[in-house]
């Protein structure tokens, strides 16, 4: 199967990756040849990717704000669980891992993918059916930062073991009764990080899997905070409390 990315740093990191096969770029006429559409051309030519010129109308036909550039590519590759694991092994880190529970939004599922990869998380895992996937849109909400992360699908509740199993804590994002404040609940040593669907939070059987459950601070007259948002802000926690204690060993 095929589909199309369009728009420059989604298609940039794409191509740069290497995870998928690229068919073709599409380039619309007129675009100037400099900048990040040079280093994007540099890099189709070194992969002997076909480079096609184009009206722009046929490329705004194939995405939103698509900046003139199109490729078709294969489709999302994702991987197992045990992939996610050897990464963190092969780096010599401690397994840092964020866990979606039917983020059903691709906006929100984006965002918390550019997090988790600019954050340093070694995977993601998503559930197989009701959530959102990678799709095109969530390559652009993610500005390309899906190529960069390994994803897998799968049994939420049996991942969670899995992990557990690997040696990682199990910290869901959670403001219900039970919840313990950020600052009470220890963010170091390998991890998973479980954010639940917008609307319900974690199922049952999520949450029952959960070593702890963590609430934000609320100040305001806001209830909550929106999912990818709280997610990126535990991310960030957890990267932040890796970074103190490695000062002072």
């Amino acid at each position: 199967m095929k589909e199309w990315i369009t728009g420059r740093n989604p298609v940039i990191e794409v191509v740069q990756a290497k995870r998928r096969q690229v068919f073709r770029l599409l380039l619309a006429s007129g675009v100037e040849e400099k900048g990040r559409i040079a280093d994007l051309l540099r890099v189709a030519s070194t992969r002997r990717i076909p480079v096609e010129k184009v009206p722009r109308e046929k490329i705004d036909r194939l995405g939103e704000n698509p900046q003139g550039v199109a490729a078709e590519v294969s489709v999302y590759p994702y991987v197992d669980l045990e992939d996610i694991l050897d990464r963190a092994n092969a780096l010599s880190e401690e397994l840092f891992v964020l866990v979606l529970d039917v983020i059903q939004n691709p906006q929100n599922l984006g965002t918390l993918l550019r997090t988790a990869e600019a954050a340093g998380v070694h995977g993601v895992i998503i559930p197989q059916h009701r959530a959102a996937e990678v799709t095109p849109a969530v390559v652009t909400a993610s500005s390309g930062a899906t190529e960069h992360m390994l994803i897998a699908q799968g049994n939420i509740s049996r991942s969670l073991e899995q992990l557990k199993t690997a040696g990682a804590w199990v910290v869901g994002l959670e403001g219900g009764e039970g919840a313990k404040n950020v600052a009470d609940v220890p963010l170091t040593g390998p991890i998973a990080v479980v954010v639940g669907n917008e609307g319900e939070g974690m199922r049952p059987l999520v949450r029952q899997s959960c070593d702890f459950l963590l609430a934000l601070p609320m100040r305001g007259k806001i209830e909550s905070l929106n999912a990818a948002v709280a997610g990126s802000i535990v991310i960030y926690q957890v990267l932040l409390e890796r970074q103190r204690k490695n000062q002072q060993n």
